[in-house]
């Protein structure tokens, strides 16, 4: 007997929608996959609210996908809301709300929860080997840090350092100048002394990005060397040549909106956060001195369907 599930993941910058059928077998065949950027973030993450511009956005997102997972026929919803809703004072009127107009019953995870889900969606991409490895998924924001193998997490960790959270700090001027990078780096050097005192203990020596502005990564450098392959169907897992990412991180810098905007494999919901998010990486890079990006497009929601078969 063949079951539907919709996944739903409701980032802080992006909401994504996932429709798969699980045959038999227990295969899953995707039917339905889109993102959304919503900007849940956006006018109020600085000060802990949602906005009510950010709210009606996202119920007016969630309407639509509910049409989608009723055309489609999906039995089982699953709705997971991260960073932003946890930490927002209104976070639980806006999930009551949700379910007022969509009959959708959003699951708030912490942080704990998200690192782990991560874990097992980037897993199940097929990036992770022997060898250890720290994930890094930067959302709008946290960022969540797994130190782990194909086997195990050693360590996990989520950060209230997503890429909104950095650019309402450092994102004054644009193209970024030299002090705005450094400031970024320092901040992030202090709040993530956690990290810091994980890696010198389990010393992982490849970097695994999931999605959001690593998919992007992959798909400027791709088409700045003219393979256009990614736009008719993004791998589930794939290679960043670090002097590769080194290339796309300095352009980033250099450009200002329009010029980034024009950039072949830029989208234009992450045009101006992936200057912060890409700091981000070269710090972690440099002062963590790991050798080798890979790169997931499975993240959360991929997590937890793979969860959800596993229990099953």
């Amino acid at each position: 007997m063949n079951r539907r599930l919709a996944l739903i993941d409701m980032g802080t910058n992006t909401f994504h929608l996932l429709v798969t059928e699980v045959d038999e077998r227990g295969q899953l065949h995707e039917l339905y996959k889109t993102k959304v950027p919503v900007r849940l973030g956006q006018g109020g993450i600085s000060n802990g609210a949602i906005a009510p511009e950010a709210s009606d956005r996202a119920l007016k997102t969630l309407r639509d996908f509910r049409n989608t997972i009723n055309e489609f026929g999906a039995e089982t919803v699953r709705a997971m809301a991260t960073s932003m809703v946890r930490n927002a004072s209104n976070g639980d009127a806006f999930v009551k709300d949700i379910f007022k107009q969509t009959e959708i019953q959003v699951e708030v995870i912490d942080g704990a929860r998200e690192a782990e889900f991560i874990y097992y969606g980037v897993k199940a991409a097929g990036v992770l080997d022997e060898q250890t490895a720290m994930i890094m998924d930067i959302g709008g924001g946290s960022v969540e840090f797994i130190i782990c193998n194909q086997n195990e997490i050693f360590w996990k960790q989520s950060f209230e350092l997503g890429a909104q959270r950095l650019m309402d700090k450092f994102f004054t001027q644009d193209p970024t100048p030299a002090g705005s990078v450094a400031a970024e780096k320092a901040y992030l050097d202090e709040r993530l002394q956690p990290l810091t005192e994980a890696v010198a203990k389990y010393k992982p020596i490849i970097l695994v990005g999931s999605s959001g502005t690593f998919d992007t990564l992959c798909d400027i450098d791709a088409q700045g060397k003219g393979d256009s392959s990614r736009t008719e169907k993004q791998p589930v897992a794939s290679d960043l040549a670090i002097d590769a990412y080194y290339k796309v991180h300095h352009e980033l810098l250099r450009k200002n909106h329009d010029e980034r905007l024009a950039i072949p494999g830029m989208l234009e919901m992450r045009v101006d956060m992936i200057v912060l998010a890409s700091i981000a990486v070269d710090f972690v890079l440099e002062k963590y001195k790991l050798q080798e990006i890979r790169v997931s497009a499975y993240a959360l929601k991929e997590g937890v369907l793979h969860q959800m078969l596993a229990q099953q």
